[in-house]
């Protein structure tokens, strides 16, 4: 951390000094130093993150071409910048072209993405489809547009990706977007399924990987903002208020608030299934199981060596609190 001391050193010397001038400089300063340590911070902790999944899923292979979908945002500017850089440094050699679906929204700033990205030196396209009326033509007016538009925009980028001869599609999704997706699958759709970190299309020809899966929307925003990209609102599908996958995220903010670690714990369950303890047929021959003799790895005493979970006695009044070797079990005669 930025040396806390020699800041309020600095700061004491200049009230010492006894002008305003110097003290406002003085604390200048060293708000402008501690913010640069943060943002340094947290953009070491970003690469790391998207280089840590790209590993674990072995996103990116040496010879992919990556298309990276950019959509305007937050997350998509920050996914290509973060990849432009570890493309920089990798032990491994692959291409990066950027590619927006200009959608023809009104009031879109179609100049924004095409001049960010001259800029920024990467090979791009932009496709122009009118996918807007079509979404407005069908859907009737107040009634959620994403489901469509998420689908006619996927149809596009898939053939965009054979045009451009990418062998990845790069989406900018993060950790909250994996699990607000599971949520909503379990609430509205009565089905335990997430967002995958990697992925082949609908039509097999094509495989989808999300670089970002680790990181958290909210330093995402962050480094989004301090690196001053030009953003671009939806308005057209996730402006709209009242969405399942807003109810979703405020749930999940106001766990995060009220709960520290539970989210990173839910998003940390992820990776750890156990579908012998779940209920899906399919994943496990819950039929064909019969008593061996053998201790079962990960049997009914699974829960109960978790040291996670604590005293079952704790936050019981005194006089009710046990000790579970006090209890007797009667043997079955």
């Amino acid at each position: 951390m930025v040396d806390d001391a020699l800041l309020f050193a600095q700061a004491a010397l200049a009230v010492e000094s006894g002008s305003p001038t110097a003290i406002a400089d003085a604390a200048e300063e060293a708000r402008a130093r501690k913010h640069a340590f943060e943002m340094n911070k947290l953009s070491k902790r970003l690469h790391r993150e998207v280089g840590q999944a790209i590993t674990d899923f072995n996103m990116i292979e040496d010879g992919d071409k990556v298309m990276v979908c950019m959509s305007g945002g937050k997350d998509s500017y920050s996914m290509l910048d973060i990849l432009m850089n570890l493309q920089k440094r990798a032990p491994i050699r692959f291409e990066i072209i950027a590619v927006n679906l200009d959608q023809k929204q009104p009031g879109f700033p179609e100049h924004v993405l095409p001049e960010y990205l001259t800029k920024v030196g990467v090979p791009f396209r932009i496709e122009e489809q009118d996918t807007y009326s079509v979404v407005k033509k069908v859907i009737p007016e107040g009634k959620t547009t994403c489901s469509l538009c998420s689908r006619l925009r996927r149809g596009i980028l898939y053939r965009v990706a054979t045009e451009v001869g990418a062998t990845k599609i790069a989406l900018g999704h993060h950790r909250d977007d994996i699990l607000q997706t599971m949520f909503m699958n379990m609430f509205f759709g009565s089905t335990l399924k997430g967002m995958p970190p990697k992925l082949v299309t609908d039509n097999g020809e094509h495989v989808v990987i999300r670089p970002m899966a680790y990181c958290r929307e909210k330093d995402l925003a962050t480094y989004a903002e301090h690196r001053a990209f030009p953003i671009i609102p939806c308005n057209l599908c996730g402006s709209q208020e009242g969405l399942q996958r807003q109810q979703m995220r405020e749930m999940i903010n106001e766990w995060d608030k009220k709960f520290p670690g539970r989210v990173d714990n839910m998003f940390t369950a992820l990776s750890n299934i156990v579908p012998s303890h779940l209920m899906d047929r399919k994943l496990y021959p819950f039929e064909t199981i019969k008593a061996t003799g053998t201790p079962m790895k990960g049997g009914d005493i699974a829960f109960d060596e978790d040291e996670g979970c604590g005293d079952p006695s704790d936050g019981l009044p005194a006089e009710t609190k046990v000790s579970l070797s006090t209890i007797s079990i009667r043997k079955a005669t």
